[in-house]
């Protein structure tokens, strides 16, 4: 028999009784039933009951046992006593009538159970991440972690894509969030940084010819923590291809989608063919790019109808001004609408106006505190645009238009989940496209990239000759699920003239060009193909097929909201001969006084 097992925890059935049987594992959880001493052993597979009585030889040894420890069990493999089955368990019509008893790793007083899902601090669920992933909810998230990369791997190697491994030491970016910063000890105040995205390198690879790249990629960003993006690394599905159109991209990467989530998704249903919403309509509609299409609510403008003379509300006089409506609010108590009051105050806005709609002599009409400053016809073509009819509510967000859009995008979240309208149990999936390609910069009063400076303009370089820069489109696109972007992407600029005149635009020289990005630039001088591509989150992904919230519930060694990992004790000060070896002298803040 094998030094340690004959059969894993997860392997016993029907047919396995009457068979000596050797296990090893943790004591998952020990019960004393009237002097029997039953004992779930757990290993990576399953759970198997072992049972000692007082008969056995290896009582006196079962009595020091305790939770956690690591045992080899030497038994009989038999059928559970009929009414003690737990048909809910693989194992659960058997149990091991132990004999032998070998303690492989004692345990010392747990800082977490093991046993259960109680809900425990972060900071120590950190420090002692090996026990916080032995619970059944942690571990199999990072099972389904494992699955979904693999999924993901054979679906892509099926459409074509060759894997390629590009570099993590490399050069500082100027774009995007701060870089990790690594010292070269053989080039003295030099240094490297850690990959925010392989970018560059993957459409190197299409300058070199590989024409279908992907990698699981990991990368660096030195930013704050929330619960949708994980401090310090993440990974992602990078993805470039050679030679196509936006319309390429997209039929290369839905069907990934579509089938990753349908393999994973436990029967929920998954959106067939991803809707196209451009970023205006989206902002306009959902009053975000990253819109959730199981909420129904779907928000118009209405500044126009409040801008008229004989309306006298004049809180929303010259403002811009969205109404989102709320099916049905008009059966809700008083304290539903100003819940919903305080909650927008708690947003930093003056409130959500509303009016609320009933059926008076055959017509519409209005009732709520701004509804007398809004006369019958106002009303109307209000109720009108929104779409409401009697028993329905129109809230309003005015202001500054980036401020109205924004709290009607976070209102209409709020009124679809307050109201019990947004489906559950669905993935819905769209593309948001057509970004503008620049945006003003009001504080440095100049035309800037709205995103990604290295996006095709759609209509190449005629439009940036010829038209207003504000009203250019960037063939640039978002995957959103469940209003949780998934990635960004792009058909790149690869033309060097192209690429010039865009960087002239937002006020840059070629001298930047070639300063910040001069390796890919310079490539592009040598026969670059047209090429696009996307880079879903894989952390975001599996987050959102496990039903979590927080990445690091899906991570196995996150750091904590402060960039820090309590396990290892990372970041920690280097030693002075280390610091000697990279020719570096640290200058630390001054503390301030308590």
């Amino acid at each position: 028999m094998h030094r340690y097992r004959s059969h894993t925890c997860g392997d016993l059935r029907e047919a396995h009784a009457g068979h000596t049987t050797r296990l090893s594992g943790w004591c998952h959880r020990i019960r004393d039933h009237g002097g029997v001493l039953f004992i779930d052993l757990r290993d990576h597979y399953g759970v198997t009951q072992c049972v000692v009585d007082p008969d056995s030889p290896a009582f006196a040894q079962a009595e020091k046992l305790r939770s956690e420890w690591v045992v080899r069990l030497d038994g009989e493999a038999r059928l559970r006593p009929a009414g003690t089955e737990n048909r809910d368990m693989p194992t659960g019509l058997i149990e091991v009538y132990v004999k032998d008893i070998e303690v492989l790793g004692p345990a010392a007083e747990l800082p977490l159970p093991v046993f259960g899902d109680q809900l425990y601090p972060e900071e120590t669920r950190l420090k002692y991440r090996f026990l916080d992933l032995r619970r059944d909810k942690l571990h199999s998230n990072i099972m389904l972690r494992s699955a979904i990369i693999d999924s993901l791997r054979s679906r892509m190697k099926a459409g074509g894509f060759f894997e390629f491994q590009t570099p993590i030491l490399t050069a500082s970016s100027p774009e995007g969030a701060r870089d990790f910063l690594v010292p070269s000890r053989l080039h003295p105040g030099k240094f490297y940084a850690l990959p925010q995205a392989p970018q560059q390198f993957k459409q190197l690879l299409m300058v070199a010819g590989f024409d279908r790249y992907f990698q699981i990629a990991p990368c660096f960003r030195d930013e704050d923590a929330r619960a949708d993006r994980s401090p310090g690394e993440f990974y992602q599905l990078d993805v470039e291809m050679s030679f196509v159109t936006q319309e390429d991209v997209f039929s290369a990467i839905e069907p990934v989608l579509r089938g990753l989530f349908e393999e994973f998704s436990g029967g929920k249903p998954v959106t067939q063919s991803f809707p196209r919403i451009p970023y205006k309509e989206a902002m306009l509609k959902y009053g975000s790019d990253k819109p959730d299409l199981r909420n129904p609510l779907v928000i118009v403008d209405v500044s126009e109808e409040f801008a008229r003379e004989d309306v006298s509300f004049k809180a929303f006089k010259g403002k811009t001004v969205r109404a989102i409506p709320a099916p049905g609010a008009a059966g809700q108590p008083r304290s539903f609408f100003d819940k919903l009051n305080d909650w927008a105050r708690g947003e930093g806005a003056p409130g959500l106006g509303y009016v609320i709609f009933e059926e008076e002599n055959g017509a519409l009409s209005g009732k709520g505190p701004i509804a007398k400053f809004i006369p019958a016809e106002a009303q109307a073509a209000i109720a009108a645009k929104a779409g409401v009819k009697a028993g329905d509510a129109v809230f309003f967000s005015a202001g500054e238009e980036g401020a109205a859009v924004k709290l009607a995008g976070a209102a209409r979240q709020r009124i679809g989940s307050e109201l019990g309208l947004s489906k559950t149990d669905v993935f819905e999936f769209c593309w948001i496209v057509d970004f503008p390609m620049y945006e003003w910069n009001e504080e440095e009063k100049k035309i800037d990239f709205s995103h990604n400076p290295f996006s095709m303009p759609q209509g190449g370089l005629d439009a940036l000759d010829m038209e207003d820069p504000l009203n250019i489109y960037a063939w640039q696109y978002d995957i959103v699920c469940n209003g949780i972007e998934l990635s960004s992407g792009a058909i790149r600029n690869h033309r060097p003239d192209i690429m010039r005149r865009a960087f002239e635009i937002a006020g840059y020289d070629e001298d930047v060009l070639i300063e910040k990005f001069g390796g890919m630039y310079r490539a592009f001088q040598y026969g670059a193909p047209p090429h696009g591509g996307i880079a879903p989150g894989v952390d975001r992904i599996v987050m959102l097929l496990a039903g979590e919230e927080n990445l690091r519930e899906v991570t196995l060694f996150p750091l904590n909201q402060r960039a820090e990992d309590p396990l290892m004790g990372a970041p920690s000060p280097a030693t002075n001969k280390q610091l000697r070896e990279l020719h570096i002298r640290v200058n630390l803040p001054e503390k301030t006084a308590q």
